[in-house]
């Protein structure tokens, strides 16, 4: 009997941002003798960090846990902007030798699994079109969770009659000028509440344009507390600490957030009072949910509101009628005057990177499958991806599943087998639970097409990353859901979930 030849790779890694190049540094750490790839579909590596370009693009949480568990955050700032985020995942690349590994230019446009050679098979498309098959024994999926393509935009009636520019922050044009120019951004989430003090700097007047008002937090974007400990502590250690402490005060404030939202709103709400001064509008800063409903907006050294309180900057609560060529028409009747409009107006989520999936020539429809233990699919063979935290930085995730993978590889060697099947009957009693309690547009949006969760472990994706941290590294890989097979064995996948 011929034995087949050995893939390509041990590992593709599908994305070469943060989940990605993560994935590559456990790799290259826990599993030195496994091959791996990266295939990035851009022509450069970070992710959504080189994708989005507009004014002030910054992290929406603190570097010591957006950053890596493996390598320390050095810059004072802890809310970090684009360009140092770069910069630290281009050291980490470079540093452990991982650029070597990516294939840039990349686009995977399918991956078919298949049971008589215990492989993925997949087909990858360059710039020019030009198509490339490559074999991997296991897929890691860090391409993210939104559409890099067709961000959320909202046919506003009228936009072809607007005689100014209509910029999408995902999509930002490098030879914008918006300096002495009326700008109105349309949203109120994260980007919205990023762009809109930068712009302010320069604009004539930029107004924040929300149809609902969203909680914000004030923070400053240089941590004392992680500053000073860095010079009176080894720079490991006293990362070590900091992100520990950080962790833990995010996990507090979410769940006194869950358990007295009156206690957080007010908090909240005192502090917006404080900066503001006069300038506070209830109707503005007062959502009409319970704080952590949503995801909370960070505003690093009070930014957005010292803008508003000089005036360079305006909140407007409000409907849109249409845009018209002057601006846009409010419900109230009033017209907003524009040069420019952002539209700020969210994501649309895409599960596995919209790559066509498939087992043993079934797609893989992933609202048929529960997630395992929020890395893994059910009866889905090989395969694992990182969905991040809501209500954390997206890295916590990122590191404890590439860690779950590695000790799954390790065990997969020891055991001598090419495949491991998270194995759900289809006759299961699983109860399903919401798979996010939060009203944020996007994700309400893309529910349909989310994998499921159920209300009990290990067929879970939960928003606790210290519960979630404590079931990945202290129970057995070899749970007794896990099944182990080689090729062509008679292992039961694809069998659906119902």
């Amino acid at each position: 009997m011929m034995t087949a030849p050995k893939p390509d790779f041990d590992v593709l890694i599908v994305g070469a941002g943060i989940s990605g190049i993560g994935m590559a540094a456990h790799l290259e750490m826990n599993c030195p003798g496994r091959s791996y790839a990266i295939a990035e579909r851009r022509e450069d590596l970070g992710g959504t960090w080189d994708l989005f370009r507009y004014p002030g693009i910054r992290s929406d949480s603190d570097m010591h846990t957006l950053g890596f568990v493996f390598e320390p955050w050095r810059d004072e700032k802890t809310i970090a902007d684009g360009p140092a985020i770069l910069s630290y995942l281009n050291r980490i690349v470079d540093e452990r030798g991982i650029r070597e590994h990516i294939h840039f230019g990349r686009k995977v446009l399918s991956a078919a699994w298949r049971d008589e050679d215990a492989r993925w098979h997949i087909m990858m498309e360059d710039d020019a079109g030009t198509q490339t098959a490559m074999t991997a024994n296991f897929l890691f999926l860090g391409s993210g969770y939104y559409d890099y393509d067709q961000p959320f935009d909202p046919a506003f009636a009228g936009r072809e009659e607007f005689g100014g520019e209509i910029v999408h922050p995902q999509f930002w044009p490098e030879d914008i000028d918006y300096a002495g120019k009326k700008v109105v951004v349309i949203g109120s989430g994260a980007t919205a509440v990023t762009i809109v003090p930068v712009m302010a700097e320069t604009a004539e007047k930029v107004t924040m344009l929300q149809r609902t008002p969203t909680w914000c937090g004030v923070a400053p974007s240089k941590d004392p507390f992680a500053n000073t400990l860095r010079k009176i502590l080894p720079e490991k250690l006293a990362y070590r600490i900091t992100r520990k402490k950080n962790v833990w005060m995010q996990d507090f404030v979410f769940k006194k957030a869950r358990s007295s939202p009156k206690r957080v709103a007010d908090a909240l709400t005192k502090r917006i009072k404080k900066e503001l001064g006069s300038a506070y509008d209830a109707e503005a800063f007062t959502p009409p949910y319970n704080p952590w409903e949503q995801r909370l907006c960070l505003v690093p050294d009070a930014d957005l509101f010292k803008a508003i309180k000089a005036g360079k900057a305006e909140v407007v609560t409000n409907h849109i009628e249409k845009f018209e060529k002057d601006g846009i028409r409010l419900k109230s009747g009033e017209l907003l005057e524009a040069d420019i409009i952002i539209t700020a107006t969210g994501l649309s989520l895409a599960v596995a990177g919209k790559i066509d999936v498939s087992v043993n020539g079934e797609a893989v429809k992933w609202s048929d499958h529960f997630y395992y233990k929020g890395c893994m699919f059910s009866n889905v063979p090989n395969l694992a991806v990182v969905f991040g935290y809501l209500n954390a930085s997206w890295t916590l995730r990122a590191d404890i599943n590439s860690e779950y993978v590695c000790k799954l590889l390790n065990v997969m060697e020891e055991k001598g087998a090419e495949v491991a099947l998270p194995y759900l009957p289809a006759d299961n009693d699983l109860e399903e639970l919401d798979i996010f309690d939060f009203s944020s547009g996007y994700i309400q949006r893309g529910k349909s097409i989310m994998p499921k969760t159920a209300t009990e472990l290990p067929w879970q994706l939960t928003q606790d990353y210290r519960q979630d941290r404590k079931n990945l590294v202290k129970q057995p890989v070899d749970d007794g859901v896990l099944q182990f097979a080689n090729a062509n064995a008679k292992t039961p996948v694809m069998e659906p979930a119902e």
